[in-house]
């Protein structure tokens, strides 16, 4: 295609549609008729891309490079079958040409035959007087078959021919990232910074793959940089404070994510971790303010809710928190860490029926911890539903077996129900595993822990 300024293009375009507004013909060069049909096809204006292709080849019929834009155009609609009879055509009319192979890659890729879209990519190798779309393409591909090694040698490539192709290099790093070769990632962009120290792109690449493995004041050095070089570094400032916030650093954390918000728009991301920060501080005033930023910013962020339910439970503002996780609940029911919650909060507040419908939810989306079952059993004890608890933890045996602390309750529940033998051998059994667990349990059961036999039992065992 010609080159062309912004204004030619816009010259052309404003005649194209002055055309079509008044029902006139003009005549456009080829060069001028790809401008145009290139330029809707970037904004998305495919009616208007195709009016522009279908009028460019009745002026241009023999045009190659417009009868591939339409193959393009062809496969992004779609219409496979047409676009691959056209680019039959156009192969035998001229073998040679780099572009017929990159846009039958591209078809056999809309296909899902990344294997033969290589080959075609291939064959554009052999004409292609620049290669680095073909590699980038040909890496693309790899990557569409989970093929990393190779997708890296070719985005790698790629850096050879350009050192400040930062999209290569970003694929680079991903490809050793989805192999966890950190240690290679770190090699890698060390011997990159050699050749080229000023790179922010590379010194934050750098940071992420020391974040990875933890070496947080490693990273951190790194981001430092990235930021000293690009003082509006929005992706270093950010990674910067993460590591801050690792490293327990919080008020520096902090100062790094207002940062970000003076180079950004408000984002609910920042304002939940600066909260975080807060609430690390022992501020939870402050905490509190940036997590009503975050829901307020983004009502649909869940992590927002549930970090006001936390803060609000530890406070002791139990009617907040349980409408915050009541919130979060409407926006991820499936979640058992927020039935977790609102049991935990409905039972501060007494509303038993409710934190015992919060405990059958946990279990039902396979949350079966022992936590859960005794958080069940003991609500139905204190209700004295004592036939239901006794069910209870029968279920609960089957999946934690020989558990002291669900042996223990069945001991005291066969007392309760006059079952005496049974429940001093469950009761013995026990204390003799854990004699000192039988304190908490009391606290359910006193009037057990005052019967004379059950006296006797304690003082034999006690050491």
């Amino acid at each position: 295609m010609g080159e062309f300024s912004s204004e030619s293009n816009e010259f052309y375009i404003s005649k194209f549609e002055s055309m079509l507004k008044t029902n006139s013909v003009y005549f456009f060069d080829s060069d001028a008729f790809e401008a145009i049909i290139l330029h809707y096809m970037d904004n998305g204006k495919m009616a208007l891309a195709n009016k522009a292709i279908k009028l460019g080849l009745s002026q241009h019929p023999s045009s190659a490079a417009l009868q591939l834009i339409k193959v393009e155009l062809l496969v992004f609609e779609n219409k496979l079958e047409v676009a691959e009879i056209l680019l039959q055509k156009l192969l035998e009319a001229d073998p040679t040409n780099e572009e017929i192979y990159i846009q039958k890659a591209n078809l056999l890729s809309k296909k899902d035959k990344h294997l033969e879209a290589i080959e075609a990519l291939e064959m554009a190798l052999n004409f292609a007087d620049d290669a680095v779309d073909v590699y980038t393409l040909m890496g693309m591909e790899f990557l569409y078959l989970d093929e990393f090694e190779a997708a890296r040698l070719n985005f790698a490539k790629c850096l050879e021919v350009d050192y400040e192709d930062y999209s290569a290099l970003y694929n680079v790093v991903y490809c050793f990232d989805m192999l966890h070769q950190h240690d290679k990632a770190l090699d890698y962009l060390k011997k990159y910074l050699d050749k080229d120290p000023y790179s922010e792109v590379a010194w934050h690449q750098l940071g992420r793959q020391y974040y990875a493995i933890g070496a947080f004041e490693e990273a951190l050095r790194a981001f430092d940089y990235a930021v000293v070089i690009d003082e509006y570094f929005l992706g270093g400032y950010l990674e910067k404070a993460k590591t801050l916030e690792k490293l327990e650093r919080y008020k520096e954390a902090i100062d790094n994510y207002l940062i970000t918000l003076k180079l950004a728009d408000a984002n609910s991301f920042t304002y939940l971790h600066i909260g975080q920060c807060y609430e690390a501080l022992n501020d939870p005033t402050m905490a509190l303010k940036f997590y009503d930023k975050t829901v307020h910013e983004d009502p649909l962020l869940d992590k927002g809710w549930l970090a006001l339910t936390r803060l609000n439970f530890t406070e002791g503002n139990y009617q907040k928190a349980l409408s915050s996780v009541n919130k979060a609940l409407k926006i991820d029911n499936e979640n058992s860490l927020y039935w977790r919650k609102y049991s935990q909060i409905t039972l501060k507040l007494n509303l038993f029926e409710e934190a015992t419908l919060g405990l059958k939810k946990c279990l039902k989306l396979g949350d079966d911890g022992l936590d859960v079952w005794l958080g069940y059993v003991d609500i139905l004890l204190f209700l004295g539903k004592n036939k239901e608890a006794f069910l209870l933890i029968n279920k609960a045996g089957k999946l934690h077996k020989n558990n002291v602390e669900l042996a223990y309750r069945l001991a005291c529940l066969e007392f309760v129900f006059k079952n005496e033998k049974s429940a001093l051998s469950l009761l013995e059994e026990a204390l003799k595993e854990n004699f000192e667990h039988h304190r908490e349990v009391r606290l359910l059961f006193p009037a057990i822990f005052q019967l004379e036999i059950v006296q006797t039992l304690l003082k034999s065992l006690e050491k």
